[in-house]
């Protein structure tokens, strides 16, 4: 095997692998780098995502929301099954073999494009060498024309809750519980504390979430928000907002946990304490002296919008530089720098970026909350439309949440879409291709939608900005 390449990338999680496989795609040759260990050592590509992240917790939340669903729908459909028992062994087994099938699929596909793909720890040496050292500790050095730095992110750990990896987990810990807790706490009321929180409250936790701040989901928005917030109360996640953990420390078998808010400072005491506080750019180990390549205040790789760093022919994509922490986004930079790099064009629409949260009701969003629309001055229209309103949404048993448009009053053009309810996550592509194409809000009133289908509900909220809707009373 050859030393040198066209191309080298450092990280092969969802923003690293694509860049190999598109640049073997473009005919450079490349090799893809990537040092992730599993729990029980072994090495897999994929990165957190596939590994410890989007996939294994989408594995658990699909079967924590079936079995949830057994024990108090299906008697609504007429479905009789008798006592559902939970069996936490086979779930797990599932998750796992799910994560194998895909971080697998990940070498098959490098190895389809052409890549060369190494496990072993990266770092980038001046003038694009890299250093390769293998999980048995020997070292080696690479040359590159270009590298693509795609180390990724890592879980903030909180001085206050210090992780032992047993009783106060990170998010990776709390997707392989071998036991459901009685009491769960979860420090964080964003993505992943929602998404972990419903998880195990669905599978029989007590659950309480932890929040800092005073509104919960600040950057979705606010009347999605609210009426997620209203859901998640019914189902019994005790959010409490404004509560700032001031310490915690393992006792026995169980936590112990000291918040304050307004009313003063209480305690909490919980059998597991899940810290999701967010992420930060990993970056350890990544940079010897001399390379160029500059870091902000916060520790992400400075970059360019085309994510060139300050250092020639090196780029950096995904977690580790600037935007929101979002696989598509990074596998979309990955992509992009892949292409520049061989004379293509590349461009990535930062404006146009969906986020999903898949909770039960799932939300999802794309483009700017009505807060934002308001905050610039710019006149703008609303259309909002209920799933209760839904035929097939009640044919799902899945009536909760809204669909919801902003839209500007002088072109039309839709700014934002925003959707909490059934298979949200799903619904919100059409609205992303609408923008990425300066759709009006006209464009979705015309296009026709079939019949009876979730999808009608961003239809009819595109009619309800201009009181138009059809399946609803305009207001």
């Amino acid at each position: 095997m050859s030393d040198s390449f066209d191309v080298i990338v450092i990280g092969g999680g969802p923003a690293g692998y694509p860049a190999a496989i598109r640049a073997g795609q473009n005919k450079l040759s490349v090799a893809c780098i990537d040092e992730w260990k599993n729990h029980d050592g072994t090495t897999a590509f994929g990165g957190t995502c596939l590994n410890a992240g989007c996939i294994p917790s989408k594995a658990l939340l699909e079967s924590s929301e079936l079995y949830h669903r057994a024990k108090h729908e299906f008697a609504q459909h007429g479905i009789k099954i008798g006592d559902v028992k939970l069996d936490l062994a086979q779930m797990q087994k599932r998750r796992a073999a799910i994560v194998k099938t895909m971080t697998n699929g990940i070498a098959s596909l490098l190895k389809a494009a052409g890549a060369v793909g190494m496990q072993g720890h990266g770092r980038l040496l001046p003038g694009n060498n890299v250093q390769v050292t293998a999980p048995d500790g020997s070292q080696k050095t690479l040359q590159a024309k270009h590298v693509v730095l795609a180390s990724g992110s890592t879980p903030i750990r909180l001085s206050a809750a210090p992780h032992d990896g047993k009783f106060i987990v990170d998010s990776w810990n709390a997707l392989e519980f071998d036991a459901v807790p009685r009491r769960l706490g979860v420090i964080g009321a964003g993505v992943i504390g929602l998404e972990l929180g419903s998880v195990w409250s669905r599978l029989g936790s007590e659950v309480t979430i932890l929040e800092a701040l005073p509104d919960l989901l600040p950057m979705v928005d606010q009347t999605i928000a609210r009426e997620a917030q209203r859901h998640f109360k019914k189902q019994g996640l005790d959010i409490k907002l404004g509560a700032k953990v001031t310490r915690a420390a393992v006792s026995g078998s169980a936590v112990d946990v000291v918040y304050s808010n307004a009313q003063g400072e209480h305690a909490l005491q919980v059998d597991k304490l899940i810290v999701a506080v967010g992420r930060r750019p990993f970056t350890q180990d990544l940079l010897a002296e001399g390379t160029g390549v500059e870091l902000d205040a916060r520790g992400f790789i400075q970059v360019d919008e085309h994510c060139r760093t300050a250092a020639a022919n090196v780029w950096a994509v995904g977690d580790v530089v600037r935007g929101p922490m979002l696989a598509h986004k990074g596998k979309e930079e990955g992509i992009m720098v892949a292409d520049l790099i061989a004379g293509r064009y590349g461009e990535v629409n930062y404006k146009v970026i969906p986020s999903v949260i898949y909770t039960a009701p799932e939300i999802a969003w794309v483009g700017l909350t009505e807060e934002q629309v308001k905050a610039s001055g710019r006149p703008y229209k609303v259309g909002s439309f209920p799933f209760a309103a839904s035929g097939r949404a009640r044919a799902m048993e899945a009536a909760q949440g809204m669909a919801k448009l902003v839209a500007a009053t002088d072109d039309d053009e839709i700014l934002g879409v925003h959707i909490v309810g059934p298979m949200a996550g799903e619904l919100i592509a059409e609205a992303v291709l609408a923008m990425e194409y300066s759709a009006s809000t006209e464009d979705l009133q015309r296009t026709i939608h079939a019949h009876p289908t979730l999808s009608e509900a961003v239809h009819e909220a595109a009619l309800a900005a201009d009181k138009r809707a059809i399946d609803a009373i305009n207001r």
